[in-house]
């Protein structure tokens, strides 16, 4: 299903081409409607041909596939830094929340209030922190703060989903393990957290996707190097004259994005085996 729903992007992209006009057009006095010229929409063979070829005219230069591939594995590993950070602080709120009303009361707003900071202004100041702390000899680096910006956006549905998670036991459920003398730890441990795994999976998916994007932003409004994000900047220079290799790197983010969201699923099959799914006895 994957495929067909590729194939009929694809398809759909070609017969707006055809029909669209080739300097877009307005809708109520907004340019609304996209240009189908080739600079802003290449036709997808191209693109896909593209991906062969040499990345630079410069004597050597490797395939464009290979270099963005390249610049998709750095930013996969700050992605996935910046995601177990974020799972970290996320769940420990989370149960912070669950277990102290007042924390929920208090910390709930902040939690939903970050969210609202746009990252692309808070991550020059971030990034800034790297040479100015020094922790045991330690020397913060530019790649930690992208992965603190990508824990920013990856803590927010782990934190809610976990906390809806650590919420949802039965009132019975919990009188048993009252009844047994557990104390609220030994209640996390045995009841919240094995129920709350169906709502943390989830949650995960979304935080995975986010902190790719949150690296990606990092990346572009810093002018870190490495990453997919630099890719994006260096390649739309040459977007005039070369439209298909900037959406090589576009496909290399797609890609870096679906292979982080996939390694979530094989995690969830992984935590949910033996347990009813929905829809299924």
């Amino acid at each position: 299903m994957f495929v067909a729903a590729l194939l009929c992007v694809g398809v759909l992209w070609e017969v707006y081409k055809v029909l669209g006009p080739d300097d877009g057009g307005s809708i109520l006095g907004a340019r609304v409607v996209p240009k189908t010229n080739d600079r802003a929409m290449p036709h997808t063979w191209n693109m896909l041909s593209r991906l062969t070829d040499p990345e630079s005219t410069a004597a050597g230069s490797r395939p464009l596939w290979l270099a963005v591939a390249g610049y998709a594995w750095y930013t996969l590993r700050l992605a996935v830094g910046g995601l177990v950070l974020g799972s970290v602080i996320g769940i420990g709120l989370a149960v912070v929340m669950a277990r102290f009303e007042v924390a929920r009361r208090g910390l709930m707003p902040w939690v939903i209030m970050s969210q609202t900071v746009p990252l692309i202004a808070l991550a020059p100041q971030v990034v800034s922190w790297s040479g100015r702390f020094d922790i045991g000899g330690w020397e913060w680096p530019r790649w930690a703060s992208v992965c603190v910006l990508a824990a920013f956006l990856a803590f927010f549905p782990v934190t809610i989903g976990t906390l809806r998670g650590l919420s949802s036991p039965p009132a019975a459920a919990l009188e048993v393990m009252e009844s047994c003398a557990a104390s609220w730890w030994q209640t996390l441990r045995r009841l919240r957290f094995p129920a709350a795994v169906s709502y943390i999976v989830p949650s995960l998916k979304l935080g995975a996707t986010a902190s790719v994007i949150g690296v990606i932003v990092s990346e572009i409004s810093t002018g870190i190097p490495g990453g997919i994000g630099r890719a994006v900047i260096s390649y739309a220079q040459a977007a005039t004259s070369d439209p298909e290799k900037l959406y090589g790197a576009l496909f290399g983010a797609a890609a870096l994005g679906l292979a982080l969201y996939g390694s979530i699923v094989a995690l969830e099959m992984f935590l949910m085996r033996g347990r009813p799914q929905e829809g299924k006895p």
